[in-house]
């Protein structure tokens, strides 16, 4: 088989568990980018956000920090914390993207959560080039949401509607997010210790500032409780 058939075949394998990602990706991607238009930002500002951050959470939340005052450690700080997972799951793929060559740095670089539940899930067949479908991937999901956001910010300069309500829209999702894991996890142990942080460091940062130390205390204490939370989920299958 030649390169060239190689990558078509990674291709037309990797294309279809995209699809699913592609209508979630195109209605949030879209949302954004008619968010930062309402918020006074052209359609450049989510298309080039969206090919260099690629970070769903955190575009939305680079929104109200680019209207806000300067503050590069905050804005680092934040991020770090809102992205920690990925530290976990680059770990998780250190194996996987072992042999991909120069293909391993765009999958770094493009690896969100969707792009790593089908690559570190997904039974690729025998002949289909490992490497390049994991690329493929991170490629489309990554295209979606680039496409979602340029659009989106294209039609809010264009089309005129009522978006009262629309910077809601990162509250529904992770309304959204914490009700579908809280369905699937048994224990809710996580759940329930990220609510009681967050409840605590409210009241003692107060609303402007308590987003940072509650999620740097909730990774510091899911990372101890992660060896015991395994243990009880083992023994409760």
């Amino acid at each position: 088989m030649t390169k060239q058939n190689s990558i078509k075949k990674a291709f037309k394998a990797a294309f279809p568990y995209t699809i699913p990602i592609f209508a979630g990706f195109w209605f949030l991607g879209m949302t954004y980018g008619i968010y930062m238009n309402v918020s006074g930002f052209s359609f450049l500002y989510p298309m080039l956000m969206s090919i260099t951050i690629f970070a769903g959470s955190m575009e939305f939340i680079t929104v109200d920090l680019l209207l806000g005052s300067f503050n590069p450690v905050q804005a680092f700080l934040m991020t770090l914390m809102i992205n920690a997972r990925h530290l976990f799951y680059g770990i998780s793929m250190l194996d996987k993207f072992r042999g991909t060559g120069l293909k391993k740095l765009y999958l770094i670089f493009g690896m969100c959560d969707e792009s790593f539940s089908i690559n570190y899930t997904a039974k690729i067949p025998p002949d289909v080039d490992r490497g390049w479908f994991m690329f493929f991937v991170t490629l489309l999901n990554h295209f979606y949401w680039f496409s979602g956001s340029t659009l989106g910010g294209i039609f809010g300069s264009l089309i005129h509607f009522n978006t009262e309500g629309l910077d809601f829209v990162m509250t529904a999702m992770f309304t959204v997010i914490f009700l579908e894991q809280w369905l699937k996890d048994r224990q809710h142990i996580s759940a329930l210790l990220g609510l009681g942080i967050s409840l605590l460091c409210l009241w003692i940062f107060g609303a402007d500032n308590f987003i940072i130390p509650s999620m740097a205390a909730m990774l510091m204490m899911l990372t101890l409780l992660r060896k015991p939370v395994e243990k009880r989920e083992e023994g409760q299958r």
